[in-house]
């Protein structure tokens, strides 16, 4: 599809991790990354898997310095800046991530970034762990840590209060050069910025041509949600069930009529390999019956259409949706005649 970086997995966790890691990076032209922590044996085993990029992190903020590394401001500097030299002597390219980097002391952020953009990192990513951060902060963290250093900048977003998607996108318009994103959005508690949300959002809303495929986001999004075993919510945006479905009768009648009255209009169904659906229920109005009665081979009248429409909304006020099958039971029910030439399958 076009997608720049591939992050593989963490070759050190397991045998066979280390293997999916090597074959992913064996069999895609695509950049492929493993994870590391600033860890001797972590960095080895990225190296060893013949990824092209090792990302390597370190946590920077107090709390996790003290009660999840168990180490010391000096030992985090210390490991961070051997880890990218192992990783920059390697050969391959190197990313570190000073991690909980929003909930970081900024003295202490801008050292450790100083200190590795001198070891040698090719990219800074600043992730927002535990999704604590909002665009507007985001940004200007961006902004600051670009002024002390000539590495790029990644960001990585966590969706805790809903605003990964946004923070991503900040961290686009405040100078980074890449966003890590998940399909679906998977990831740790609410998970990470959505892939076909930050893509849609670059190329629709910012006209950026992100050299990405589009048309197989629908597709993508449906063979993680099996593989992943991870139901993709219905009003889940760009990829869910009903990300252009309509029901109400005034949005329903708009978009009949021209489909840029409620739908974005910079995005159609057609772009992300979705279809466009007029969904049933109470609050149909009569556009959207009429079409759906022709589409199965009936011609209703006028009042046979304000009739049918009346017990489907009834019917959809009993929090049920209604199917062809109640559609066509309603349509025979009313005596509505089939079209001529038209069979019922």
């Amino acid at each position: 599809m076009g997608t720049h970086v591939i992050e593989a997995g963490f070759p050190v966790n397991s045998d066979a991790e280390f293997e999916a890691v090597r074959d992913i990076a064996e069999t895609t032209d695509t950049t492929v990354a493993g994870l590391a922590r600033v860890v001797d044996k972590d960095v080895e085993a990225a190296v060893d898997s013949g990824v092209e990029m090792v990302h390597v992190f370190a946590s920077t903020s107090d709390v996790q310095i003290e009660d999840s590394m168990h180490a010391t401001r000096e030992e985090v500097v210390e490991r961070s800046v051997d880890a990218v030299e192992r990783v920059v002597a390697s050969g391959a390219t190197c990313m570190f991530s000073p991690m909980d980097a929003t909930r970081t002391d900024e003295d202490y952020l801008i050292r450790v970034v100083e200190a590795v953009s001198d070891a040698g990192a090719d990219w800074i990513n600043l992730p927002d762990t535990c999704g604590v951060a909002t665009p507007t902060r985001f940004a200007t963290m961006v902004q600051t840590v670009l002024e002390y250093t000539d590495a790029r900048v990644d960001v990585h977003a966590h969706d805790d209060f809903g605003l990964a998607t946004g923070n991503a996108m900040a961290g686009f318009e405040a100078g980074a050069a890449q966003a890590q994103v998940s399909v679906n959005g998977i990831g740790e508690r609410a998970g990470n910025a959505a892939y076909e949300e930050v893509v849609m959002a670059a190329d629709a809303l910012y006209g950026v041509d992100t050299g990405v495929d589009t048309k197989r986001i629908s597709e993508l999004s449906r063979l993680v949600e099996e593989a992943s075993d991870m139901p993709v919510p219905s009003n889940k945006p760009v990829v869910g069930a009903n990300a252009f479905s309509h029901e109400s009768g005034i949005h329903a009648a708009g978009v009949l009529e021209n489909t840029d009255t409620f739908e974005p209009g910079v995005m159609t169904p057609e772009m992300v390999g979705a279809t466009r659906e007029f969904v049933l229920g109470k609050h149909t109005g009569t556009h959207s019956v009429r079409k759906r009665l022709n589409e199965i081979g009936f011609d209703p009248t006028d009042p046979e259409v304000r009739e049918v429409t009346r017990r489907v909304k009834e019917f959809g006020a009993e929090k049920r949706r209604v199917t062809v099958t109640e559609l066509e039971q309603f349509a025979r029910e009313v005596g509505v005649e089939r079209e001529p030439g038209v069979r019922a399958d």
